[in-house]
């Protein structure tokens, strides 16, 4: 992400995920975990799946969404 990706909408925000970095592709507030149903926070966003596309909350989350663990 760069600083002209700015979160200028409220609601949930559309990525496309790449590898170590994503692009905004409709701007919000989060997005949600795969795993767990949360809302991450994009300025909290750390973990995500590249080639499921899917965002994690934390690396336990991750972890299952790699599946890696249950």
């Amino acid at each position: 992400m760069n600083p002209f990706d700015a979160n200028t909408a409220a609601g949930e925000a559309v990525l496309q995920y790449g590898d170590g970095e994503y692009s905004v592709i409709k701007p919000g507030d989060f997005v949600t975990c795969a795993v767990t149903g949360k809302k991450i926070p994009i300025e909290k966003l750390k973990y995500w799946n590249v080639d499921k596309q899917e965002a994690y909350v934390d690396a336990n989350a991750s972890m299952i969404g790699f599946g890696l663990t249950e």
